[in-house]
């Protein structure tokens, strides 16, 4: 929600005097407004990524102080994210455990939760919370504080104290209509003026620390690697398949997948319809790996349920 800004203007000219320009005071953004205004987000984010919306929503309130804080205000950051050495994104410094550190700065608040979610599913400290149920909110709050996300004694104790004030447990089971990563991306770089629409540079992401892009609306690999300056058998060897018209909102590498992911995230349950090719992109990980991993024949898909390895098994050799 926008901060509205009123100005005050003194009836007095002699204090208009005495001031240099008329006092202004923002409203703040209450909690209620701040939960209505990222429900969905919050919604999508779980389905994504499997990290409870009602946690996600938590640390955001807390973290942003309903996002009136200087951080979410200046850098749209809503979770305290710092920079860490992965991180070659716009920064901002700020006071925090120690004097002028260093923090994540997003273009748009919706950036810094695609951020979050990425922040906990790819680290190593935060994989053993992936094994609890997205309704075990105390769990997450408790998993994140043994885990270091927050220095404060009492976190967890903060987050449920939010969750349950709030009752945005309901969140984890709610089945609301949520966009898409494609709408949301389309939103973000899509600017209206009058009838006249025009779409900025497309933005560059990152997935277990290699580049994508989403695709547009009616394009091929050939169309994105044109705009790139790339090789279209390079695009199509990222991402293990042949030039063809993309689905929008689709990812397409512009960097070589990784041979695994994480230590700490080796596994995959498949859902329905899923495909070795889909879960390789989904994880950027090789295709070629993940059929050597599971001990299958390239073409080979799984069914619903099916642990898929995402590095060497042990247990297969």
């Amino acid at each position: 929600m926008h901060t509205k800004f009123h100005t005050v203007i003194s009836t007095a000219f002699l204090l208009g005097c005495i001031f240099s320009a008329a006092g202004q005071t923002s409203r703040k953004t209450t909690r209620e407004e701040y939960i209505a205004k990222y429900t969905a987000l919050c919604i999508r984010q779980m389905k994504m990524s499997g990290i409870p919306a009602s946690i996600i929503m938590a640390q955001a309130c807390l973290e942003s102080d309903n996002g009136n804080s200087m951080l979410a205000v200046k850098a749209n950051n809503h979770f305290g994210i710092k920079c860490h050495t992965t991180w070659d994104g716009d920064v901002i410094y700020h006071d925090d455990d120690k004097a002028n550190e260093c923090f994540r700065k997003y273009d748009t608040p919706d950036g810094s939760f695609f951020d979050h979610s990425d922040f906990l599913r790819y680290r190593d400290r935060y994989a053993s919370l992936f094994g609890l149920s997205t309704t075990d909110y105390k769990g997450w709050a408790h998993g994140l504080k043994k885990a270091g996300y927050a220095t404060n004694p009492v976190y967890a104790e903060l987050l449920i104290k939010i969750i349950e004030d709030n009752k945005l447990y309901e969140l984890d089971i709610a089945p609301v209509d949520v966009p898409t990563p494609a709408q949301i991306e389309q939103a973000q770089n899509t600017i209206e003026v009058d009838t006249y629409i025009f779409e900025v540079q497309r933005k560059q992401l990152r997935r277990n620390k290699v580049k994508y892009v989403l695709a547009r609306e009616n394009e091929t690999y050939k169309d994105i690697a044109m705009e790139l300056g790339m090789k279209p058998k390079k695009l199509e060897q990222y991402n293990d398949t042949k030039d063809h018209l993309l689905e929008y909102g689709e990812i397409v590498y512009i960097g070589k997948k990784k041979r695994s992911t994480v230590k700490k995230l080796p596994v995959h349950i498949a859902e329905s319809n899923e495909t070795m090719h889909s879960i390789s992109q989904r994880y950027a990980v090789r295709l070629d790996k993940l059929y050597e991993y599971n001990g299958m024949k390239k073409g080979q898909e799984p069914k619903a349920g099916d642990e898929i390895f995402l590095r060497k098994n042990k247990r297969r050799q």
